[in-house]
This record gives structure tokens, sequence and C-alpha cells, in this order.
């Protein structure tokens, strides 16, 4: 692409000494766009507004936002990001379109702009894993959905400076691992009390008016995001008001909840100042270590409060309940409770969170735990997968098995393999080796009753040279004799997990601590993290550094098609759209669906 070239295609004007594209060419392609350039563009604005929001220029912060809003860089991001980038590209709101083409994408782009207006959601009910109830999902426009994404582009970088250390949920860079971790830490030197509760139908009962005050941002975005709290949901064919709540599916929604919720960690330390603990010598603690001794962690709207005495535990509930009212928000009663993590208390000890469980257990002085100082504690503290999850688990496996009855075993491996490896990956940062050797055992004896199904008339011996057979050290593989085998939960390393730091965030612009992360994340597989190691955590397409939340895809360099080999030489990891963009091109398009059309 010559200089000349792409002069002639677009229409450039500055503000503030930054470049803000206003409108493309319609003949200007939609893969030919400066890629790298956008981003780089972008995640400067952003680094900016963090910055400003982080010392506290709330003048600077507005200017920047809408300098933002209106870049044509940041809304070609937008668009990408639901019509490439997103998982739920493919589900429609009310106006039918589930994926654009290439042209299309090019028309949205110079179509967005903040009107005060939006159209009401589509409903949609998925079932929640584990069990019979479904929940609601409120599906905007193509429309809605980039304008939506272009506010959280503008958005996130002033609130990720502002939003409380320990809010892991939905927010990038942080994960579930982070919030199990940072409970561990709370609790791996002393038995605590610890107040686990669950907010009751928060993203559908947050206070419009109490949110929008706490937004509290320039007028043209308040507006716009008042508009989509207030545009009503279609259900089959009838319109329903939203007077209340921001509807789950919405690509704002999930930074929406949690502006609603921050605050509940300060209040909370507010309280811990005041609290009347003493030293062995009778005098008052400091501030500080009033503070630290109360912990709370929250995940979306789940969240624990810790701490050694339970009467401080109990006043936290209450000051959490009184603090929701203000957002129109209570404690769910059935899923709050207040345990002990080594003692039975009214009933309960221990607590389960995100999937998993966490207690305490009481151990001989030679096998328990030692404190900072090497004194033994008398117990040890085990985070495992929970029961629920791995009774959940088993029903899946058991109807995956059923469901390939019929279908060659090559068929019903494949399916496993990736149930396998994301469960034991999850779980690989706990002391889950009893549990992952059980799976092990309890998945062999489906695998028993699915070979003896398909093979009535034929002995267990016939049955076990059939299906089964020696791979490597393995003398009891579930393997064709092709050599495409089983995984076993009980191969997975467990692995040393690391909080990420205070309130660390990625629009810091430290991307040798975030790629480093990102290739350390348990839920990121082994294949993949020695390609991000390899590749210095950046993409071999466009060269800029993966983000936390960016998709990420393993691509063959030389595609399989034209003989390309399934070795680390020949992989490369790479952006979704970069993966996409570089199909098009290498031979492999009719093995891919690279352009989605409606």
């Amino acid at each position: 692409m010559n200089k000349a070239k792409t002069k002639s295609k677009f229409r450039v004007a500055w503000e503030n000494d930054i470049p803000i594209c206003l409108e493309v060419q319609s003949d200007y392609q939609w893969q030919e766009l400066p890629w790298k350039q956008i981003e780089k563009r972008v995640h400067k604005l952003q680094k900016r507004i963090y910055q400003a929001s982080k010392r506290g220029d709330v003048k600077v912060v507005r200017k920047l936002q809408k300098t933002l809003i209106r870049s044509w860089s940041a809304k070609c991001l937008a668009v990408r990001r639901v019509t490439q980038d997103n998982q739920g590209k493919k589900t429609a709101g009310i106006d039918g379109i589930k994926s654009l083409k290439p042209n299309a994408r090019l028309e949205l782009i110079n179509k967005l702009k903040m009107t005060g207006l939006s159209k009401p959601t589509r409903r949609v009910w998925i079932p929640k894993p584990g069990t019979e109830e479904k929940r609601p999902l409120g599906i905007p426009t193509m429309h809605d959905r980039a304008l939506q994404a272009l506010t959280k582009l503008t958005l996130e970088p002033e609130w990720e400076a502002r939003f409380e250390g320990n809010s892991y949920g939905f927010r990038p860079g942080r994960s579930c691992h982070d919030a199990i971790e940072a409970i561990f830490n709370a609790i791996r030197q002393k038995a605590k009390y610890v107040l686990d509760a669950d907010i009751a139908k928060c993203f559908d009962k947050i206070n419009h008016e109490a949110l929008l005050a706490k937004i509290n941002t320039f007028p043209k975005l308040q507006k716009q995001i008042k508009s989509w709290l207030n545009s009503g949901v279609v259900d089959g064919k009838n319109l329903f008001p939203t007077n209340e709540g921001t509807p789950q599916g919405g690509v704002i929604s999930p930074l929406l909840a949690n502006i609603a919720l921050h605050g509940m960690e300060i209040k909370l330390m507010e309280f811990a100042k005041t609290l009347d603990i003493r030293n062995p010598k009778g005098n008052q603690v400091s501030w500080q270590t009033k503070v630290k001794s109360l912990s709370i962690i929250r995940y979306a709207d789940d969240f624990v409060v810790i701490h050694e005495d339970p009467n401080v535990v109990i006043q936290c509930q209450e000051i959490i309940s009184e603090w929701l009212k203000g957002m129109g928000l209570e404690l769910k009663p059935s899923k709050t409770k207040i345990t002990h993590t080594l003692h039975e208390y009214n009933g309960n000890v221990g607590f389960n969170f995100l999937g998993f469980h966490i207690q305490q257990y009481p151990s001989g002085n030679y096998r328990s735990a030692s404190n900072s100082e090497g004194k033994r504690l008398g117990f040890n503290t085990l985070i495992t997968p929970s029961k629920e999850k791995q009774k959940v688990h088993q029903r899946k496996l058991a109807g995956i098995v059923d469901k390939n009855l019929t279908k060659p075993q090559a068929v019903l491996i494949t399916e496993l393999n990736s149930i396998i490896r994301g469960w034991s990956n999850y779980y690989s940062t706990v002391s889950s080796q009893k549990v992952l050797d059980r799976m092990d055992f309890l998945l062999y004896q489906k695998l028993r009753s699915w070979a003896k199904r398909r093979n009535t008339h034929s002995n267990k011996y016939q049955i076990s040279d059939k299906y089964w057979h020696t791979v490597g050290n393995d003398n009891w593989c579930f393997s064709t004799r092709q050599g495409l085998t089983l995984e076993k939960y009980s191969k997975t390393p467990i692995k040393v997990f690391t909080k990420v730091q205070g309130i660390r965030s990625p629009y810091d612009g430290d991307w040798i601590y975030w790629s480093t992360r990102m290739g350390r994340n348990p839920e990121v597989s082994t294949k993949l993290a020695t390609l991000l190691k390899r590749q210095q955590g950046k993409c071999n397409h466009c060269g800029l550094p993966f983000k936390p939340g960016d998709l990420i895809e393993i691509d063959h360099i030389e595609p399989k098609s034209k003989g390309g080999k399934n070795s680390y030489a020949n992989l490369q990891a790479l952006h979704k759209h970069c993966h996409d963009t570089k199909t098009t091109t290498d031979g492999s398009l009719g093995t891919r669906d690279i352009e989605p059309f409606h």
C-alpha cells in the first residue's frame, strides 16, 4: 500500500495534537485498514485517560473521552470487536442482523454517533449450568452493540483507575483465579469467619438513577447510557419496559454492574478503621493494621468478607445490606451465610466460591502449615473443586458419551478431550490431584459401559484390545490404533498461580508484565503458552502485543490442507481477526468460516 493511495482514501482532522480519522471512502477495503496504527492510536488515548483518572484530573479525563468517542479509529475497533472478535456475534437483536459483510462494517463505522436513542433488546433465555433455571439475556441490535463497544473503550480506562483492588470479575487482566488466590492469602495463616454472600438478581435490579449519578460522565454519553437502560426488551411479540437493571447480554452491561458495585470495599475499610483491636499490651493497633485484618474479595455480584471476629463479620453484613439499598439491591438470603474456615459455625464449615471449595483441616504438628515466623499452625488450608461442579461435570461427560454411542471412537475422544482439558486446567492451581484421579476412574467406568453397549457379542478381553492400547509408558489408554489418545485428568500438572498485583491494569502500558501473565494463565493451553513465550507476547501477523481479553487462536503457518505439519515449527499465535485475514490469503479459506454473511 503506497502512501498516496492511503491519503486519498482518508479525510483526517487533528484535535489536541491527536489525529482523528473522520471518514473513509467506500472503495477502501476492510482488510486494507491500517489496523496496527488504529490500535496504537486508540491505546495511546486510553492510556492518557487512565493516567488522568489516576491522578484525579476529571477535566482532562472528560476532554480525552470526548476525543476518543469521536475518533474514527475507536469506531473501527468497536465495529471489529462486535462483528469479528465477539464470540456472540452470530446472535441477532430485534433487527435480525447476525453478522456483517466487510463493506457493511465500513458503513456501520460511519454511522456510529451518540444520538441519545436506542432500540429495544431481544430477550433470549439460556439455561444455567447444573440447574433447570434459565437466565434472561437482552441482545441489542448490531448498531447498538457497536456503539456500546465504543462507549466501553471510552469509559473503561477511567474506571479501571478507580476500581477497588479486590474486585476481579469482568475486568481486563483479572480472573477468578486471582480472587481465589486473594482468599487463600487472607486465611492461609489464621482460621477466620467468612460472610459468603450473593446479591439477588444484581443485573436485573440496579437502580437507574443511582447508577447514572455514579457514572457522572459528560451529558451526551450520559444521555446515551440512559437510553440503553430504558430501551425496553422484546420477548416474543411483546415489548416490556426496563425501569431497573442493566440487561445481561449487552457489551457494556458488565462494566455498568461493576460501576454500580464500586465503593463496597471502600465502605468496609472505613468501618475497619473504627474497630476495637488491641495488641498484647492492651494498646490500640494502628488503623493500617485494622484495615489489613478485614478482607473483602468480590467477583461481579459474588463476594466474601473475611475476619477473625464473628461480630465484625455480622456488622459487615448489616453495613453491606444498607449500602446496597442505595443501588436498589439486596442480598439473596438463600445464598448468604456466615461460616468458619476451620470449625463448624451455625452448621457450616468452609464455603464454595467460583466453583472452588475452600476449607481448613486440622493436621498433626509436623504436617500442618507454618506461619511467616515458622510456627506450626495446626491446620492446612485446602482449596478443591466443589462437589457441585464435579457433579455438573460428570453429567456433561455422561451426555457426551451417550450422544456418541454409534459414532467412531475418534469422534468421542476429540469431543471429550476439549472438555477434559478445559476443566482440569481450570482447577490446576489448587489441591485437585485426588479429584483429578477420581475423575479418571469415573470416566473409565463410563467408557467401559460405552464399549460394552457397542460390542454386545464380544468378551471383555476383546473389548479391551479394541479400545484400550499402550501409549508410551502407559499400558491402559483409551485410544485409536491410529494414535489418537484420550487425555487423562491425572496428567494435568499442578501449577503455582501468582495473583495480579494490587490495582494493576492493562491500561498502565506495562506489556512485559501483562504478556508474561497471559502465558502463565492456567486456562491457557500448554501449546498456546509455549507460542506466547516464543513470540514474546506479540502477534506474528500485526506485531502488536496480546492484551488481556483478546481472542487468540493458533494458526498453521503452512495450512494443513497444503501439507503443513502439526508441529511447533509450523504453528503461531495470532489475534482472531489477524487469523481471519491471514486465512483469506493462504489458500485455506475453504476450511474456515472467515466472513460470515446474513
